[in-house]
């Protein structure tokens, strides 16, 4: 917890020491970190002086903030209304499968987080999926094993040879 504190403390400063600050906190905090962890959402009950409840209440009921850290490679799923009429869902299933995780999660190597997002801005090119910076247009669940293809490290081990067996 000290660890934290330290990070924050740019963040958690006597300017904000105020419940007004606490939506603000959360999203500096959040930019900071990348998510908003429990011990993050502690340090900042505590320095506001307020309910841990209030803080969890508050950071929950907005959907903004996540509390599970980015994966090295952000894989964001559109579903606004063009993505989502277009399959958008079908697509989103097809990732959580292909990752193994669930919207929200991330893969247990820290290698890929899904989330999907109301909307990229790219509604011609529905259903969208967004890797890392990479926008991936007019997807289909065929096609999300060969977006993470691209993407997926590539495993350091070499199948044996089994020549002349």
């Amino acid at each position: 917890m000290a660890e934290l504190k330290q990070e924050l403390v740019g963040i958690l400063t006597p300017d904000k020491k105020d419940r007004r600050h606490l939506i603000s906190l959360l999203q500096q905090v959040q930019h900071k970190l990348g998510y908003i962890s429990n011990e993050a959402m502690l340090a900042i009950a505590d320095f506001l002086e307020i309910p841990e409840s209030t803080v969890y209440g508050i950071a929950t009921f907005y959907n903004l903030f996540r509390f599970t850290p980015l994966g090295n490679h952000p894989v964001k799923v559109c579903m606004g209304t063009a993505c989502h009429l277009a399959g958008g869902k079908l697509v989103l299933e097809a990732m959580a499968r292909e990752l193994d995780i669930q919207v929200g999660g991330i893969t247990p190597d820290h290698e890929f987080s899904l989330d999907r997002v109301a909307c990229v801005g790219c509604c011609a090119l529905a259903p969208v999926v967004v890797v890392n910076e990479s926008v991936y247009p007019k997807m289909t669940p065929p096609k999300v094993e060969e977006v993470l293809v691209t993407v997926k490290p590539v495993s350091s081990e070499q199948p044996e040879n089994k020549e002349g067996q």
